[in-house]
């Protein structure tokens, strides 16, 4: 990125920066590298750093890491929409809805067109109703549902209020279904995997996740966590 910061003062004041998180990493990840980088940088006790809008580990593309100061706008910017791409693989369901677990039941797609695939689309569109996946990082009681889900616990999860703002498919090579979702605060797209194969009259599983934007923020400006770390230590 250009204008690096080459201060502590810098990142003290506040700064945003575009990660492009890499597969395999949690959001948490991130932000704990980002940190650990600045203080060994500059001999620092403590810094703020958080991030705006988790990614799940298996998930790819836009984290927004914010320092200092600038973390009291974390919660402007996870409002913004969000452009996610991916796809979603039919005939087979798993447990966390993605591919961290593996697929528990298959189904049948022999019925599956085009035409149905398309006229579905229109049920998650617009405001839906949408339950968060058990394995999830929202709390009860305070424990993150995904450690209730792998101690096998079943858990009642009420749905809520999302908004999809546009949904689009831009191939189909079954059982494999590339798209592009914008949405609203909230949202997860691995539940929206798994709901729309339900509604195919199928089941599905989301195979691949990559964020391409945060409102104005895109992808394309982002930089990787080596690309920082060379950046802070020049």
């Amino acid at each position: 990125m250009s204008n690096f910061p080459e201060t502590a003062e810098e990142f003290l004041v506040g700064q945003i920066f575009l990660i492009d998180k890499p597969i395999g990493w949690t959001s948490f990840d991130l932000v704990k590298k980002v940190k650990n980088l600045i203080r060994t940088k500059y001999n620092l006790k403590k810094i703020k750093v958080g991030h705006a809008g988790t990614l799940d580990p298996l998930a790819t593309g836009l984290l927004i890491i914010c320092t200092g100061k600038f973390t009291k706008r974390i919660s402007e910017i996870q409002g913004q929409a969000k452009v996610y791409t991916g796809e979603i693989t039919l005939g087979g369901t798993t447990p966390s809805y993605d591919l961290e677990t593996e697929v528990d039941t298959r189904y049948e797609i022999s019925h599956i067109t085009k035409r149905l695939i398309q006229d579905t689309i229109l049920q998650f569109t617009g405001e839906i109703d949408q339950k968060p996946p058990i394995f999830s990082a929202l709390k009860r009681g305070g424990e993150r549902l995904y450690e209730k889900a792998r101690r096998g616990e079943k858990i009642e999860i009420e749905a809520r209020k999302i908004n999809i703002h546009s949904f689009g498919i831009t191939t189909i090579e079954m059982p494999i279904i590339s798209f592009e979702i914008m949405c609203g605060k909230g949202t997860y797209i691995r539940s929206i995997a798994h709901d729309f194969g339900i509604a195919l009259g199928s089941g599905a599983h989301l195979s691949r996740l990559c964020r391409t934007a945060i409102g104005d923020y895109r992808l394309q400006n982002a930089i990787d966590i080596i690309s920082f770390e060379k950046q802070l230590s020049s």
